[in-house]
């Protein structure tokens, strides 16, 4: 079990869910169904606090990152995960956010800070983002952080209305290190 509390600033904080959350975070994904439903492939089999309360019991067992909560002032705003590829010591960052909290940076601080994490803590090589190619949002996160569009994997994302093109990006450790050094 991994478990993570990072304060970020400004009142916001990335904190490993626990069994407790389950609740408050299905309130925040059935409030955010129309935003979440083109992208995240879970959102229609998230039906019940059941169903989230397993997904966090998953994350809890898990070696990877998973399962984290965007929280600001204390009140959950989003998710975020980094799973881990400990053969080729990459990551892959997944998140999401309600909606009223967009464009504040609060995803591309939280991708920072697990970026830092993944590199200087973990070791890894390597960070991957998968972002559907309508995804304008996901794919500007990964633009800021300064990672290379790498390819497009046709209908390599099954949501529930069908198929998406994926984008794939990547950053290396080295690349990131000098990004970090240049600002």
């Amino acid at each position: 079990m991994n478990q993570l509390r990072w304060e970020l600033g400004d009142g916001l904080a990335v904190r490993t869910y626990v069994v407790g959350d389950a609740e408050e975070l299905f309130a925040l994904i059935d409030a955010s169904r129309d935003r979440l439903r083109p992208w995240m492939l879970w959102e229609p089999t998230t039906t019940t606090v059941e169903d989230t309360r397993g997904f966090i019991q998953a994350c809890l067992a898990s070696t990877d990152y998973e399962g984290n909560g965007l929280w600001r002032d204390g009140r959950l705003i989003g998710g975020i995960g980094l799973s881990l590829d400990t053969l080729a010591d990459s990551g892959e960052i997944g998140y999401w956010l309600a909606g009223a909290h967009e464009g504040q940076g609060v995803v591309t601080r939280a991708c920072t800070r697990f970026f830092d994490f993944a590199f200087d803590e973990l070791g890894l090589h390597r960070m991957e983002l998968s972002a559907a190619v309508g995804n304008e949002r996901s794919r500007a996160v990964a633009a800021r952080l300064g990672m290379r569009e790498e390819g497009i994997a046709r209908d390599g994302c099954r949501v529930a209305d069908g198929y998406l093109d994926l984008v794939s990006y990547g950053i290396l450790e080295d690349e990131w290190r000098a990004r970090r050094l240049a600002s």
